[in-house]
């Protein structure tokens, strides 16, 4: 056996199938299935039971993948101890959100890209959560309040975020003072999330209502401008919007707590080499941003 098909095979079990196997590493299905039957002939056992719906692996494989993950995992790292110093080599997988991912991380990515010719970086921008493990990423760069979870997380910029409306909205509705009278209003959201508002010294998390969703920050900016509801977002995102007055605050006596952006990355003792760089260079970038140098300020 060799590693390359090790890290198929852990590909496969941790995708549940060959075909998305195949798409995260860039060969065909013929390749991934040449593979697997190498390396269950070499083990004299089945790995992998296919069926119509995937691959599930049998019990033999659920031994051996956990193994065999960690094997691949050694290799990388002395794959990475033999490269001069501060290189980088092989394959670093990214989930970014789609609302910041194109304008402040997709430049960090690229000057990553840059310093590492022989790093390969995929990225994948979607203001949806994904399930790390799951879907075979390395790490995720999420911006916000982060939820409980297992996840591995550095913060790598503080972020500020403000509930605001347009001034026509405004005009027509009235502006929200309590946390009562906040929940009587039309609010624009990604879901059926909630939102934090200081309440005094503690967070009060708000179930809020409304008739227009979107999965997407920058949408949701568009339809506060046009007067639709209450959006709850970065100042990043709305800081333009802020300025021309296209947008105002509301809500200030309770405010919203402190943020970040954060790289998120499964639990392990230790990180890999490509994923504390990208923490580095991305820490690096937004330290000199000035809206950012702002906010450390306060």
């Amino acid at each position: 056996m060799d590693i390359e098909e090790l890290e198929t095979f852990v590909e496969v079990a941790d995708a549940g199938g060959i075909s998305p196997a195949a798409l995260r590493l860039g060969v065909s299905k013929s390749i991934v299935s040449r593979r697997l039957g190498r390396l269950e002939a070499d083990l004299g056992v089945q790995l992998l039971s296919r069926t119509t719906r995937g691959a599930a692996l049998t019990e033999a494989g659920v031994t051996f993948r956990d193994y065999a993950a960690r094997v691949c995992a050694e290799i990388d790292q002395a794959k990475e101890m033999l490269l001069p110093e501060g290189a980088l080599r092989g394959r670093l997988r990214i989930a970014a959100p789609l609302s910041f991912g194109p304008t402040h991380f997709a430049p960090v990515l690229a000057e990553m890209a840059r310093r590492h010719p022989k790093l390969h970086i995929h990225t994948c921008y979607s203001d949806h959560i994904v399930d790390l493990i799951a879907e075979g990423y390395d790490c995720a760069i999420r911006v916000g309040y982060l939820q409980d979870s297992n996840l591995v997380a550095r913060c790598v910029c503080p972020m500020t975020a403000t509930a605001v409306a347009s001034p026509d909205y405004i005009a027509t509705n009235g502006t929200p003072e309590t946390l009562e009278e906040f929940l009587t209003h039309e609010a624009l959201m990604q879901g059926t999330e909630t939102w934090p508002f200081m309440d005094g010294d503690n967070i009060t998390w708000l179930h809020p209502h409304g008739r227009f969703k979107a999965d997407n920050g920058t949408a949701l900016v568009s339809a506060a401008v046009a007067g639709l509801g209450i959006a709850y977002l970065p100042d990043m995102l709305i800081q333009e919007h802020l300025n021309s007055g296209a947008l105002v605050p509301v809500m200030m006596r309770h405010q919203a707590p402190p943020a970040g952006a954060y790289v998120v990355r499964p639990p392990g003792r230790h990180p890999a080499r490509k994923i504390r760089i990208l923490t580095e260079i991305l820490i690096e970038y937004f330290e000199a941003m000035p809206l950012v140098a702002q906010s450390r300020g306060h």
